[in-house]
């Protein structure tokens, strides 16, 4: 029996431009294979050295197709805090405790970090989970370093620190322990509710100005999230995550990201609407990127989900991104330059201004810092 693998993307875009749908749809990994994931295929990665097509050799499948079930990998990492100098990054730090993200989202810009490790941006991103064990190790370690110095550490920059493997392994409750305990700033930025479980440590920590949450919403449509976001909260139990942050005095953000023209940008005013209304103190936006391997990924995903609106919605995305599927200039890449991006931009101004979310999260303070003491492997002796 062959194996079954996504044909190559220019096939599927003259399948609709030839508006047959229902062909299109066939030329995808079957759906009951996929079912809970966000990419419509698993193709190999970038770097590996043999690529595999598939083709009909008139048998059929003799068995139906085996879904692709979460699988963990256990790593130990030598490092865990990350440095970036992007100019248009509102951090320096971060700390990703796993790699890879179970939520599923099609348009995530980190789905090509996967093809280092031998994995695919498609639905190896969200079933190969890599898990760093010694996460709160490692943390505790740098930051007991004699030259360390502290300044805020964001955590969700490439993949969800609350994703569902976080409910087993806990290490992003770990090393808010350790910031808690080393009186340490930290940025979290999340699309699922599971983050309300450290409401002890989050509050602990916002009384010295330590923390602050920004929620990811990108539409108030359960049915349309679900197919967005497949693994991640639904947009009700976010807003609840928001309003519960709030009134613990955690200061919280709404993030409207990202908007996809044609899909999901005319729900931008009502989830800022929404998110004010649970306690929301600020809000940003995002307009959707296609880096790498990401540009085939959500293609797929509109052919799925959106066949009637491929053409339009990639014709709007290359007018924001001067004619191309992405721009990785700074300065542009996060908001898309060109009429429609400015007309967005210009709604959520007016919006954010609108709902009292145009003040910015309140800095936070380093000047608390205290190193943690670790035991050395000479003192574990006795």
């Amino acid at each position: 029996m062959a194996l079954y693998q996504a044909p190559s993307f220019e096939a599927l875009e003259r399948l609709s431009r030839s508006r047959d749908a229902d062909l299109a749809r066939r030329e995808l990994e079957r759906p009951d294979s996929i079912r809970g994931r966000g990419a419509q295929s698993n193709r190999v990665g970038r770097f590996e050295k043999h690529q595999r097509d598939s083709f009909d050799d008139g048998w059929g499948s003799v068995e139906p197709m085996p879904m692709f079930e979460t699988i963990e990998h256990i790593e130990r990492a030598k490092t865990i805090i990350t440095s970036n100098d992007s100019p248009d990054i509102g951090f320096e730090r971060s700390i990703n405790a796993y790699r890879g993200c179970e939520h599923g989202c099609s348009y995530c810009f980190a789905r090509p970090t996967h093809a280092y490790l031998g994995h695919s941006a498609g639905v190896d991103f969200e079933r190969d989970i890599y898990v760093k064990a010694n996460a709160v190790e490692a943390l505790r370690a740098e930051l007991s370093a004699k030259n360390y110095r502290a300044k805020p550490i964001a955590m969700g920059t490439n993949t969800d620190p609350y994703q569902p493997a976080e409910r087993t392994h806990k290490l992003t409750r770990g090393i808010l322990e350790v910031m808690l305990e080393t009186r340490h700033p930290v940025m979290i930025t999340t699309k699922s509710a599971l983050i309300v479980r450290d409401l002890d440590i989050l509050t602990e920590l916002a009384r010295s100005g330590l923390v602050k949450v920004a929620i990811s919403v990108t539409s108030m449509d359960h049915k349309l999230s679900r197919k967005m976001e497949p693994r991640a909260s639904s947009p009700a139990r976010r807003l609840e995550a928001i309003r519960l942050l709030s009134e613990a005095g955690i200061p919280t953000a709404i993030f409207a990201s990202p908007m996809i023209p044609a899909i999901n940008d005319m729900e931008l005013e009502r989830i800022l609407d929404a998110g004010k209304a649970q306690g929301a103190i600020s809000a940003q936006m995002i307009l959707l990127r296609l880096p790498g391997e990401v540009r085939d990924v959500f293609r797929e995903w509109l052919l799925r989900h959106f066949p009637d609106r491929v053409r339009h919605v990639l014709s709007l995305v290359r007018d924001t991104r001067g004619g191309r599927d992405n721009d990785p200039r700074f300065g542009s890449r996060m908001t898309g330059e060109g009429p429609y991006a400015t007309l967005l931009r210009q709604r959520f101004e007016k919006a954010r201004e609108r709902y009292g979310l145009d003040a910015k999260l309140p800095p936070l303070r380093a000047d608390l810092f205290e190193a943690p003491t670790v035991e050395s492997a000479q003192m574990s002796l006795f």
